[in-house]
């Protein structure tokens, strides 16, 4: 099985096959994480999970039955969290060729049913079941009980979603509101927007605060002379475009840092700290911001230093209420558990308890 991370659970390989199974998927525009799980462990204990590189397969129908061919596990249903809107049962990904149904998903893997949900709507469903070892505090602020909670996830792309508490339970809603347009706040962000209108006919917040987005700011800072290009970032970046949201980070966060790349992690971080401020204004947050995707957890240093905290605060009037509104980081894979929590509740076919504001 070709795959980037197997993280099976010791002798899990060797067990008879079940039924009753369930496989969950969160299915993004890099990779892409599989696993199998079952009502009696639960969703944090998975009997086998592999992660595959997205765009190396043509459909997600041919990776799945890779994944299920190598462990002796048949699954009877499935749950996915796609990077793109869902709508009566269908998905196109956003930032990959893949048209998804339900139905003919369900028909191709031979299951009985398979239910697609959208990634920041999973990562949603996940937030109430998080602890607090799964987040790393920004602003520890001071929720409001049963307050609406944003969450706001940069990555491939860039994912928003809200949730609201019904009485009883959060419930979580999605959106897509990375793809609103993207208001610069000084001159530095006008003129990256007009450079990005050459190159985009819309600019969208997206196209500054994901990854492609913090390799258009390196770009752009690089290409208005406002910091050089060192002939090592320019090689490496030359040689492994595909890579350069991670090698740009890395090179930001470094003891020597290349000032090129921290410039433009610099700029990346308050453009979030404002989106991420926006966002709880629009939805009236007060139980906080959640920080997910797989971006936020490799550049905390940089999300702790004040340049997100004095963007996402910078709201005139309403800067005060903004200073205790708790942000905090998703330290796991968070889409993939909403979408087993999703797929175990419908297959056990007894809601969940998430009534308790998360911690």
């Amino acid at each position: 099985m070709t795959s980037s991370l197997d993280t099976a659970r010791p002798g899990s390989f060797a067990r008879p096959k079940r039924t009753g199974l369930l496989l969950a998927g969160d299915i993004g525009g890099t990779k892409t994480a599989l696993a199998v799980y079952t009502p009696e462990e639960g969703p944090r204990s998975p009997l086998a999970s592999c992660q595959f590189p997205s765009a190396r397969y043509p459909s997600l129908s041919l990776m799945v039955r890779e994944f299920l061919s190598g462990i002796s596990l048949t699954v009877d249903c499935a749950s996915f969290a796609v990077a793109g809107p869902v709508i009566r049962g269908s998905a196109r990904l956003t930032n990959l060729s893949w048209d998804l149904g339900e139905t003919e998903l369900a028909a191709e893997l031979n299951l009985s049913s398979v239910h697609l949900v959208n990634d920041l709507e999973a990562i949603g469903e996940a937030v109430p079941s998080l602890e607090s070892s799964d987040l790393v505090a920004v602003n520890p602020g001071e929720a409001v009980a049963g307050g609406a909670i944003a969450v706001v996830a940069p990555g491939t792309g860039l994912g928003e979603a809200f949730l609201i508490y019904d009485g009883s339970r959060y419930r979580a809603f999605p959106s897509e509101g990375g793809h609103a347009s993207f208001a610069p706040r000084d001159e530095l962000e006008a003129g990256l927007l007009v450079y990005l209108k050459r190159k985009f006919e819309h600019v969208s917040v997206e196209r500054v605060c994901s990854g492609p987005g913090l390799h258009n700011i390196y770009q752009y800072l690089r290409d208005s002379s406002y910091a050089p290009e060192s002939a090592k970032m320019g090689r490496a970046l030359a040689a492994a475009a595909v890579h350069a949201p991670a090698l740009i980070c890395g090179a930001a966060l470094r003891s020597d840092p290349d000032p090129l790349s921290q410039a433009a992690l610099a700029r990346f971080v308050s453009i979030l700290g404002a989106e991420a401020g926006d966002l709880a204004l629009k939805v009236l947050s007060l139980g906080g911001i959640y920080l997910a995707g797989g971006i936020p957890p490799r550049i905390l240093p940089a999300l702790r230093d004040g340049l997100f905290f004095n963007a996402f605060t910078s709201k005139g009037r309403m800067m005060e209420l903004l200073a205790r509104v708790p942000v905090s980081v998703v330290a796991l894979q968070a889409a993939l558990l909403g979408a087993a929590l999703r797929g175990l509740e419908q297959l056990s076919g007894t809601p969940r308890d998430s009534s308790l504001r998360p911690a």
